[in-house]
């Protein structure tokens, strides 16, 4: 392992703008060695951007950058490696058909020409025994959970001598356990004397494990202070500039008509395996039924079959006693249906389009949209303006390339399409997925108004705070099984969390009905 040293980084007056959005307004931050500096703002407050800076994925409008008290130019992720820093992406940067023995040689640039996985492995079983931190070198990165993804992505950096580390929204694909298990890394790591810049949402993390915070609002720095000086609602404040309200408070159930009811349904990944296995549970009118889970167990081939986005292999789906061999996305609007699809900008929009080309892609053809073959332009930008207002999404204008949002606003907006009018049913996959407090609690409060107006909801998340807030009943999923299926109250998050890692109930045949 190549041990390289930062005691000081400095970044003076980072200004970076895109179309129509000013991201970073002449931002300083200072890291010294050894403290685990937390980034915290809303979405779109710059932080992403200003890490992607310092890693060299952007290039800076204006501003400069200090290593050691030495002016540095980081045109690259290769400069900024060679000089010691290394980025953990929200989303992995690794080959999924390659080994992780592979996926971490390729990243080395001192990887041998000959043999190299053998010198690659003696480093990587050197680092097993020291840190205790382990994965299964040999295995392909497809076959691997997103929390041993997330664990090759820092092992890799580690092994490449990073010195500064950067940690974007780290926990949100992570168990209790797999949160523990990286925080007592990074704080041996910085006993060693590295540096964490680490980003994330959850202001419990903050004091858990930040010796330093920093707060980020529209592009601005507003706040920075020891973590023991502070307190979580002056952090919040900080945030968002106003109060945050509390959170909308779920009524008491009605005991709804079933509106999709799925029997024994089994579903094959693209690798031809099964990794849906015969799962059996209804979701009724004024319910939100939750889907909790580690990545990588099949919620997302579940919900992927559900969409009709992938054909089950067997069983049945029936919606409002009706049955359906396959869904479609016409259908979906025939049945009153909406998607909040997992991965947003991949599914959810078209990054290059306005935004409000955006608003009518489930619907252009729908009457209200176009005459014949012609769109109605002006009842489009209409309908996209009062998304905007309706869902407070924060854009220069309804003319805006909608890759130029942040992620919450882009999620505000998707969720704004989907349920402008009402619902009979929602599938919600990880709604708040890397989402700041203000725009989590947003969302949320939505989907609590929409259950409690008589939509059956269907959640699927990674967060079990998110499961446990708003979920009226929930089932934990392990390699393509329902563990369970019970209520928030029911069992204590230990034993939720055993059950997230595969420790089966004795008593898992006693479903609630």
């Amino acid at each position: 392992m190549k041990n390289q040293s930062i005691d000081t980084l400095e970044m003076r007056s980072i200004y970076k703008e895109f179309p129509g959005v000013i991201a970073n307004n002449y931002v300083d931050l200072q890291i010294k060695k050894g403290e685990i500096v937390s980034l915290l703002g809303e979405n779109g407050a710059g932080k992403t951007t200003l890490m992607n800076i310092l890693y060299g994925l952007y290039r800076m409008d204006k501003g400069e950058i200090y290593i050691n008290n030495e002016k540095v130019n980081i045109r690259s992720p290769r400069d900024a490696i060679n000089k010691g820093i290394g980025m953990v992406h929200q989303h992995f940067m690794l080959i999924d058909n390659h080994s992780v023995l592979e996926n971490i040689s390729l990243y080395l640039k001192e990887t041998p020409i000959l043999f190299p996985e053998k010198k690659v492995e003696e480093n990587l079983l050197k680092f097993f025994e020291k840190y205790g931190f382990y994965v299964n070198h040999k295995a392909k990165i497809y076959e691997l959970s997103l929390g041993e993804q997330q664990r090759v992505e820092i092992i890799k950096i580690l092994l490449g001598g990073a010195s500064l580390i950067i940690l974007d929204e780290p926990t949100s694909v992570l168990t209790p356990k797999e949160v523990k298990d990286l925080f007592d890394l990074l704080r041996n790591l910085v006993k060693e004397g590295k540096s964490v810049i680490f980003i994330t949402h959850k202001l419990k993390e903050v004091f858990d494990i930040s010796t330093r915070v920093v707060v980020l609002r529209q592009g601005k720095k507003v706040f920075e202070d020891d973590i023991k000086n502070t307190n979580e609602n002056e952090l919040a404040r900080h945030m968002v500039e106003r109060e945050i309200k509390p959170s909308m408070q779920k009524k008491e159930i009605k005991n709804g008509e079933i509106i999709l009811s799925v029997k024994d349904l089994s579903v094959k990944n693209d690798k031809g395996r099964g990794v849906v296995k015969g799962v059996n549970f209804d979701v009724k009118k004024y319910e939100i039924f939750g889907i909790a889970g580690v990545s990588g167990n099949g919620q997302k081939e579940l919900i992927e079959a559900l969409t009709g986005l992938r054909k089950w292999e067997k069983g049945e789906v029936l919606f409002f006693g009706k049955k359906y061999d396959r869904f479609s996305s016409k259908l979906f609007r025939k049945l009153n249906i909406s998607h909040i699809p997992e991965e947003r900008t991949k599914f959810g929009v078209v990054a290059n389009l306005p935004i409000y080309d955006n608003s009518v892609l489930r619907t252009y053809d729908n009457c209200n949209f176009c005459k014949g073959l012609i769109l109605k332009y002006n009842t489009i930008k209409d309908f996209s303006k009062k998304i905007i207002k309706d869902y407070n999404v924060m854009a220069p204008s309804i003319n805006t390339r909608i890759k130029f949002l942040s992620g919450g606003n882009i999620q505000k907006f998707i969720l704004g399409r989907e349920i402008s009018t009402k619902k009979d049913f929602i599938i919600a996959a990880h709604p708040t997925y890397g989402l700041d407090i203000s725009a989590t609690r947003y969302i949320r409060d939505l989907l609590i108004k929409m259950r409690d107006e008589g939509s059956g909801i269907l959640l699927v998340s990674e967060d079990l705070d998110e499961i446990l807030e708003i979920s009226d009943r929930f089932a934990i999923m392990y390699d393509g099984e329902f563990i369970r299926i019970t209520k928030p109250g029911e069992l204590s998050i230990e034993e939720i969390g055993l059950m997230l890692g595969g420790l089966k109930n004795k008593n898992r045949e006693e479903k609630l009905s």
